[in-house]
């Protein structure tokens, strides 16, 4: 792997974990689903400047309209929305934590949908992350695990990956010498047109079937500023960019960095100390990163 690519990939990770921190602070200021649809609002007229070529009648996000509002819904609509939802409930670390199963799911969705092979290595390490999942979920308490006593936001987040698994595979279905790829900005910006419309449905939801309120002030408009720019379109733009280069499954890897940096900022803003329990999920999960990576002997 080219040390570009390293890079690629080693930025949404840093920009995830802010998103989770910032996501927790404010998750009394403004409802999650609206949250989400402001971002990616915000996202769409920063990508509307560099991209607006690709909304073109005639082009492939029209003629495609089924595998772009799919890529909208998974990546845009759904992902964010539960991950925002799970801020509720669970802690930046266990979110993060949760989310850093993400290599065991893109080895089951590679290979139950698009028949890509499983390796024993890939296979062990995924036996190490699952149990480092575990141990969030169950806080280190296996007698909680056995009970089923699991927090509600590390299920969303855990279904929240799993929806994350299908997006990233989806984006190897897009021919890389496609015209709508041969500008970033345009082949993101035709997932967020429909993604914004998607997260819009949600938000209306929201709204119709509760009784939440926003709390519009300075923190809120940087917070929706930061997860517009940051988290949303530079960090998308990398993952799908580092996804094309070396694949969902490898790429999954570099996920894992997630905790630790969200651990890291958590400590520093929200006063949240990581716990014993997890040190010992992050150990087990980077040693599913290390079997999983190991390149089989010619």
């Amino acid at each position: 792997m080219s040390p570009g690519t390293a890079a690629l990939l080693l930025i949404p990770p840093l920009l995830w974990a802010g998103n989770a921190v910032v996501g927790r602070a404010v998750a009394q200021m403004v409802p999650p689903l609206t949250l989400n649809f402001l971002r990616w609002a915000v996202a769409l007229l920063l990508l509307l400047p560099v991209g607006y070529r690709v909304l073109r009648a005639g082009s492939a996000v029209w003629r495609e309209w089924r595998r772009y509002a799919v890529l909208g819904l998974l990546g845009v609509g759904l992902y964010n929305s539960l991950q925002y939802l799970a801020l509720h409930t669970s802690t930046p670390v266990n979110v993060t934590l949760v989310a850093a199963s993400m290599p065991v799911w893109m080895l089951i969705v590679g290979r139950v949908f698009h028949g890509v092979a499983i390796r024993p290595a890939q296979v062990a390490g995924s036996v190490l992350s699952l149990a480092g999942v575990a141990v969030v979920l169950s806080q280190g308490n296996w007698e909680q695990l056995l009970t089923l006593h699991f927090v509600a936001g590390d299920l969303l987040m855990v279904l929240a990956t799993i929806v994350w698994a299908f997006y990233s595979w989806q984006l190897t279905r897009v021919p890389a010498d496609a015209p709508v790829r041969a500008h970033w900005a345009g082949f993101l910006l035709g997932q967020v047109v429909y993604g914004v419309a998607w997260s819009g449905l949600f938000a209306a939801l929201e709204w119709g079937l509760t009784d939440w309120r926003i709390d519009w002030g300075w923190p809120l408009a940087l917070t929706v500023a930061f997860v517009a720019v940051g988290p949303a379109v530079i960090a998308f733009r990398c993952w799908g960019a580092g996804v094309q280069r070396v694949g969902p499954t490898l790429a999954g890897f570099f996920n894992n960095l997630t905790p630790l940096i969200a651990a890291l900022l958590s400590l520093g803003l929200l006063g949240e100390h990581p716990r014993i329990f997890h040190a010992l999920a992050f150990a087990l999960i980077i040693g599913g990163i290390v079997l999983s990576s190991r390149q089989p002997r010619e």
